[in-house]
């Protein structure tokens, strides 16, 4: 017989009733029933019952062993007496009863239990991961992990893709957010630096000849964190394709990401056939570039409506003479809610650093839609009717209304759409909405250093032709704020899971973009020289994208925080409290290095 085990702790059956067995785990819970000892016995597979009664020779043994003790235990494998079966529970037809029991691994006082599901504060959580992780919602949650990564790189090979490692140790290069820094032992004073994402190296494989690659890359990005970001490091599919239009590039990575989803959706709805929505669309009718479409109210632009003369309404004629805009959200059923509903979300809007959120609620009188509310009066009866046809609302609803420069107007609409979607409970919360958004700004206007800089990603094909777009004028501001890039995003739920784009391949097209936001060919050079180089020497056009593994399978398994579905997370200050990172380092290590610390004073 194995040292430890003959079989696993999820393994037994009703076939197995009457055999010899050794099974090796931690004891997840104990009870003791009028002298006879239940002990469920963990391991990675499962649960089954250990039974010892005082005839039993392991009884002493057992009644020794304590919560999460590391025994083997030798036993006969018996049916469970009639009415005690769970259903729930693999193995829960038989019990194991036990004649010799070895203690393999005590266990002390426990910082937090294993069995159940109750919540610890996430220091606690975080120092003593080890055992968080035998809990099983979260172990469930990591395998699932296990298995979405190779589900993608399954369905990756299926497609044609090739999968090629970049290397970790890099140089420094401004990709949005701070790097992580390697000091050079060899070089003193010069540093490497951590990937942010493989995005040169993938982009010199294309030029080099290669096609269709991908790769599970580590990303690392010293950024702080939130619910949907971790710090420090993360993980990305990333995709890059030759001679490809970025309908290629959505027609091979649609059917994999959608593919994952019904593979692990247990039910949920997934989208059949990702819609295309424009980025000025999405920010018009949802307010925000990574819409929840689980959520069906739909934005509105209602500026000319109080732009009319009849209109009276001072706080929103200012905003519109200054250039801005006003945005009605639907609220469906609204009419219903008591005056709180309205004055809480006019605090919250507060809170949001508006003024407020103006509204108008919906009735019917003599046939005709008439609106109440603070500012229903400074609205004539015929344009409160036009509104509603706006918003798409009738009587029993209401309309709330965002203000401000188009933006800001656009934001707060936004939120207030999001917010009113929860309290109302509209929408069907069990699917994965999805959608790709499509047609970026490639440049913005930046209101303090009044220049043009880039909106989005700077090495996107602008979506104008080549010969077009070089013959532009640097000084023709509107046109240029017009164009738009090859760049997309891939959206579910709310949360941007993917974000692409069609590479600038051409060194004289990107030579223009970058003058056109006022960079010097030298910044080229100097901050991207490799790969600046690399385009003189051939480059096909090529395109490919980035999806979030971490946010896919937050979202898979129901998760609110990337910290549920990582194995060895940092805290929100970037620390692991389990090994001690960041830590301090030995002077020697430092003089190895050729580095002197300038601590700030405490």
């Amino acid at each position: 017989m194995h040292r430890y085990r003959t079989h696993s702790c999820g393994e037994l059956r009703a076939d197995h009733i009457g055999t010899a067995v050794r099974l090796s785990g931690w004891c997840h819970r104990i009870r003791d029933h009028g002298g006879v000892l239940f002990i469920d016995l963990r391991d990675h597979y499962g649960l089954t019952q250990i039974v010892a009664d005082p005839d039993s020779p392991a009884f002493a043994a057992a009644e020794a062993v304590r919560s999460e003790f590391v025994v083997r235990v030798d036993g006969l494998v018996r049916k469970r007496p009639e009415g005690t079966e769970n259903p729930d529970l693999p193995t829960g037809s038989i019990e194991v009863f036990i004649t010799e029991l070895e203690v393999l691994g005590p266990a002390a006082e426990l910082p937090m239990p294993v069995f159940g599901d109750l919540d610890y504060p996430e220091e606690t959580r975080l120092t003593y991961r080890f055992l968080d992780l035998r809990r099983d919602k979260l172990h469930k949650n990591i395998m699932t992990r296990v298995a979405t990564v190779d589900s993608i790189r399954r369905r990756m090979k299926d497609a044609g893709f090739f999968e090629f490692q970049t290397p970790i140790l890099t140089a420094s290069s401004p990709e949005g957010a701070r790097d992580f820094l390697v000091p050079s032992r060899l070089h003193p004073g010069r540093f490497y630096a951590l990937p942010q994402a493989p995005q040169q190296y993938k982009q010199l494989i294309m030029i080099s000849g290669f096609d269709r690659y991908f790769q599970i890359a580590p990303c690392f990005r010293d950024e702080d964190p939130r619910a949907d970001r971790l710090p420090g490091e993360f993980y990305q599919l990333d995709v890059e394709m030759s001679f490809v239009t970025q309908e290629d590039v959505w027609a091979a990575i649609e059917p994999v990401i959608r593919g994952v989803f019904y593979e692990f959706a247990e039910g949920r709805a997934v989208t059949p056939t990702f819609p295309r929505i424009r980025y000025a669309e999405a920010m018009l009718k949802y307010g925000t570039d990574k819409p929840d479409l689980r959520n069906p109210l739909v934005i509105a632009d209602v500026t000319e409506l109080f732009a009319r003369e009849e209109v009276t309404f001072n706080a929103f004629k200012t905003v519109i003479r200054g250039g801005g805009v006003v945005r009605a959200i639907p609220a469906p059923g609204a009419a219903a809610q008591p005056r709180s509903f309205f004055d809480k979300l006019n605090e919250w809007a507060r809170a949001e650093g508006a003024a407020g959120l103006g509204y108008v609620v919906l009735e019917e009188e003599g046939g005709k839609l008439s609106g109440k509310g603070p500012i229903a009066k400074f609205i004539p009866a015929e344009v409160q009717a036009d509104i509603a046809k706006a918003a798409g609302v009738r009587a029993g609803d209401a309309v709330f209304f965002s203000a401000g420069g188009e933006a800001k107007a656009a934001t707060l609409a936004g939120k207030a759409r999001a917010r009113l979607g929860e309290d109302l409970g509209v929408g069907d919360k069990d699917q994965f909405a999805f959608a790709w958004i499509t047609d970026f700004p490639m440049y913005e206007w930046d209101e303090d250093e009044k220049k043009i800089e880039f909106s989005h990603n700077p090495f996107s094909m602008p979506n104008i032709e080549p010969a077009e777009f070089l013959a532009l004028d640097h000084a023709d501001k509107d046109r240029i704020l017009a164009l738009t890039a090859f760049q997309y995003d891939m959206v579910c739920n709310g949360y941007e899971i993917a974000s692409g784009a069609i590479r600038n391949h051409r060194p004289d097209v990107m030579k223009k973009a970058f003058g056109i936001a006022g960079y010097a060919e030298s910044v080229l050079e100097e901050r991207f020289g490799g790969m600046y180089r690399a385009f003189q020497y051939g480059a096909p056009p090529h395109g490919g994208m980035a999806a979030g593994i971490d946010r896919i399978v937050m979202l898979l398994c129901g998760a609110q925080n990337l910290r549920e579905i990582t194995m060895f997370p940092m805290n929100q200050r970037a620390e692991d409290l389990l090994l001690g990172a960041p830590s301090e380092v030995a002077p020697k290590q430092l003089r190895e290095l050729s580095i002197r610390l300038n601590l700030p004073e405490k």
